[in-house]
């Protein structure tokens, strides 16, 4: 069977661009293959070891030659297959360890396919963008193996240095976006910045590189911080109390509160309409609590300067209530600003899998609570007087937070001893259930943090450059856009609205385009490699080089015969284990290669035998 390398196809995925039915045939295909490789349970490690038994190359190539011409989809379609084992076993709990050795093996198999792919087709086998046939008949939605991946949450394949390569690409702006005629969105390299003038070098686009989108957020960012900061100090500042004006930084900041508003529901929308609800997580619910203490505020504050007297300086108190109610979600919110970061980025994961541990604890508890509320207030309405409900709730919550009133109950043993229950069943139990969940959810994201973060990260990027929009506004230029560019898009055409957008984005976005531009031109590494020359080391990178695998002595010890490559490199490097394979392959491998050589020598040994039968 020919190598890998000899299989991937010669046509582009462009030129080949498969039909629906074409991808769907291939997935159930590759599913097909599944099964017969894995028909039983084995152990995931063996599975994911590079040097298994179970995913070796000539399964490798058998996989790539099941392809056919369509081989560049091949990742696309096992990350497919992965999902579908995946639904099969949520669904089918019987069969759930088999399953799920399955989607595992499909994912490590896309891996490996990508990691044996031409570094010159890398690019479009992980971005190009299909279509297959759902249960139901629909046709579903253009995605690529690295967006099928991110969805998926594919920790396998997206740690693996060539999906890595591809993300690097999309964050930095070498890649890009473009838009074709249908709307549909293809990823081609980024070349404007060698060729043309200087306006043609000042892209708009640019503003829509991730990192640059990063970047962008953060001084923005920091900018709405410090005038909330001013702002809620607002009625220590003025010597008249009563006052009813806006000053200038509750202007900004309430500017900017609109701007990320404005931002966070287009998220919404997008997660809600092109992804799925399930994506909808922790940072997404903290965003519109915000928006909404923010948005209460800002009424609050506009109806008490609508309003005089008692009245109005009420609501004013209100308003800034509000806002300081909002502090801690708007300096937490810093977390996800800064999870381009390793450290933030790890931290949030192990945040986030804390947190949806906790939920197993939250309905324990949320049961619990409903049952002893019910009976302390029945216990407590028995004589035919009773407290307000609200007034037990509030018992029961300080209990929980380690702060009991046993006063309370003083006059029913039976109500005394449920409150007992209470605090046993919270402080003892449910407590330590939750500090075990923590410590799982902790120890699952350190011990494979690497991996977890580089799948986060992926997701980060994908999801800044996975926006219907062509012309990307960051906040709070948004309001731009939404109040005075977008009501253009429907009474002219569509190669006047883009003019518009690109001359307007020049003017607004002028200094940030100039200082993108002069980094790319004269500073990125990756385009200079001057910097990366002044900023390492002469022999960073050369570990491998050839003059040093055998070097040569000079100077005083040359004089005096001494030398370092009495023995070769290659005989050295020949004593060393074949650590590409596992022992017991190594051993099958050996007892192959006896069984052959067994096989050899009874030939001969029938040969001869078959001579001398002749020769008599």
């Amino acid at each position: 069977m020919p190598s890998a390398e000899d299989q991937i196809s010669s046509l582009s995925v462009e030129s080949l661009d498969p039909s629906p039915d074409t991808i769907t045939s291939l997935v159930r295909r590759v599913r097909t293959m599944t099964l017969k490789l894995l028909p039983v349970e084995v152990p995931q490690d063996s599975i994911s070891d590079p040097t298994g038994r179970v995913v070796t190359p000539q399964v490798i190539n058998a996989y790539i030659a099941a392809a056919g011409d369509f081989r560049e989809a091949l990742p696309y379609c096992l990350l497919r297959a992965r999902r579908e084992f995946i639904w099969d076993a949520n669904h089918n709990p019987a069969d759930y360890e088999e399953n799920w050795c399955r989607a595992t093996a499909c994912e490590v198999l896309a891996r490996r396919v990508v990691h044996q792919a031409p570094p010159e087709k890398l690019q479009d086998i992980m971005s190009a963008r299909f279509r297959h046939k759902e249960i139901d008949g629909d046709v579903s939605g253009r995605v690529s193996a690295l967006e099928m991946a991110i969805d998926s949450h594919c920790t396998i394949f997206l740690s693996s240095s060539e999906a890595q390569d591809v993300v690097q690409d999309l964050w930095s702006g070498r890649t890009v976006q473009v838009y074709d005629d249908d709307g549909d969105v293809n990823f081609l390299p980024y070349n404007r910045i060698e060729k043309g003038g200087f306006w043609d070098r000042l892209d708009p686009s640019r503003m829509g590189v991730p990192r640059y989108q990063n970047i962008f957020r953060i001084i923005v960012w920091f900018l709405f911080l410090f005038s909330y900061s001013q702002a809620v100090r607002e009625p220590l500042d003025k010597l008249d109390p009563d006052h009813g004006d806006l000053d200038v930084w509750e202007i900004i900041m309430y500017v900017l509160a609109l701007a990320f508003s404005f931002e966070d529901l287009h998220k919404i929308w997008k997660l809600l309409v092109l992804v799925s609800w399930k994506t909808f997580g922790f940072w997404n619910v903290i965003s519109t609590i915000t928006d909404c203490l923010l948005t209460a505020a800002f009424v609050l504050r506009m109806a008490g300067m609508a309003t005089t007297g008692d009245q109005g300086t009420n609501l004013r108190l209100r308003s800034f209530q509000c806002l300081s109610f909002a502090a801690p979600l708007l300096w937490i919110e810093l977390i996800p600003i800064f999870d381009g970061f390793k450290f933030v980025g790890t931290m949030q994961i192990c945040i986030a899998r804390m947190l949806k541990e906790s939920g197993f604890f939250f309905c324990l508890l949320a049961l619990l609570g409903i049952g002893f509320l019910q009976g302390l207030y029945a216990l407590d309405a028995a004589d035919g007087q009773t407290d307000h409900p609200t007034k037990i709730l509030n018992v029961l919550i300080q209990a929980l937070l380690q702060s009991p009133n046993y006063e309370m109950f003083n006059a029913t043993p039976l109500g005394m001893t449920l409150y007992y229950l209470w605090n046993v069943a919270t402080a003892v139990i449910l407590l330590n259930v939750l500090i075990s969940l923590f410590s799982s959810a902790y120890e699952d994201v350190v011990e494979d943090a690497a991996a977890e973060y580089l799948t986060y990260f992926a997701g980060k990027v994908v999801g800044m450059i996975r926006a219907p929009d062509e012309f990307i506004y960051p906040p709070p230029f948004n309001i731009v856009e939404i109040f005075l560019i977008a009501p253009f898009e429907f009474f002219v055409s569509e190669k006047t609205y883009a003019t518009i957008n690109r001359y307007v984005m020049r003017v607004l976005f002028f200094i940030p385009l100039c200082a993108i531009l002069l980094y790319e031109s004269h500073l990125d590494p990756a385009r200079n490699h001057w910097v990366k020359d002044w900023f390492s080391s002469a022999d960073e990178g050369g570990s491998d080089a050839p003059h040093w695998r055998d070097p040569e002595v000079s100077g005083d010890d040359a004089d005096r015969g001494l030398q370092i490559s009495k023995v070769p490199f290659d005989e050295l490097v020949a004593m060393f284990p074949d650590t590409t394979h596992s022992q017991e392959v190594a051993v099958m491998k050996e007892f192959n290669d006896l069984k052959a050589e067994i096989a050899e020598l009874k030939q001969l040994i029938m040969d001869m035998a078959a001579d001398k039968a002749k020769a008599q």
